[in-house]
């Protein structure tokens, strides 16, 4: 077992770097693979934890990119679990099921950009095995999304998920489900890249009239010269792509998140 966590901790220090976060320190770090269903459809989320922190805390929902649950995204459950966190990454499409390019992510994403319902529920299917760890305070609940994640996240809030926040980087912003007003109870801050091609001016100001007209507590930090995946280092470094990875763009909006964390848990 401490091979294994020592394997495994190495493995996310070098994870860490690349993603221009702070080193990991040594904590007794676990994690492990978890099985669960949707209806019919198996899938396999990752948890992580600190099992040296006593009593109860805090459980975050980690909803990946478009390409499904892969190695980015469960390196951001162990950064979670660093700062304290019981968190659990998210596995949208099925136990196995990785795109290998963007046009196969494309088609896995556009199922559920279809289907907002079957977006909400899978997301629904997580934190239900989030909120039966142990470890899980399940009155103090987040979600964190990236890309398609972030629209996930977005709709968790908008469908009503006793979560006290969401937070998106780099998702999309509409919907064809708006809020209703008074519907969303958690928070939301939004993390964008002001070059981002995607989100539109229109639709950001769509998105403002939305959350406005909800009554929802949410805030829109825009990161000048980042595009779309800016905190992705796999993204490249070619903002003329439309997706780069941007490494002023990330600490600040990791730092953002966690005064936000530290507001909505306090």
């Amino acid at each position: 077992m401490f091979q294994r966590i020592l394997k495994m901790k190495a493995a996310f220090f070098f994870l860490g770097i690349l993603a221009g976060l702070t080193p990991l320190s040594f904590a007794a770090l676990e994690t492990s693979s978890i099985e669960y269903r949707d209806g019919g459809t198996l899938l396999e989320g990752y948890l992580a934890y600190d099992s040296d922190l006593p009593g109860k805390r805090p459980g975050i929902l980690v909803v990946p990119e478009w390409t499904g649950l892969g190695d980015y995204a469960k390196s951001r459950a162990v950064q979670l679990a660093e700062l304290g966190y019981v968190a659990f990454a998210v596995d949208m499409y099925g136990k196995g099921i990785f795109a290998e390019d963007h046009t196969e992510a494309a088609k896995l994403a556009g199922v559920y950009r279809k289907d907002r319902n079957l977006m909400r529920g899978r997301a629904k299917a997580a934190l239900e095995i989030l909120k039966q760890q142990p470890k899980v305070d399940t009155e103090n609940l987040a979600a964190i999304g990236y890309c398609f994640g972030g629209t996930t996240v977005l709709e968790m809030a908008r469908a009503g998920f006793p979560l006290k926040g969401v937070v998106s980087f780099h998702g999309g912003l509409g919907t064809p489900v708006p809020a209703e007003p008074g519907a969303i109870q958690a928070k939301i801050m939004i993390m964008n890249g002001a070059q981002d091609r995607s989100v539109t001016p229109e639709i950001i100001q769509a998105f403002h009239e939305e959350m406005n007209r909800a009554g929802a507590d949410w805030a829109f930090a825009s990161f000048g010269g980042a595009v779309h995946s800016f905190t992705v280092p796999t993204a490249g470094d070619d903002p003329a792509s439309g997706r780069a990875y941007n490494p002023a763009a990330v600490p600040r909006s990791w730092s953002m998140m966690k005064l936000f964390f530290n507001e909505i848990f306090s």
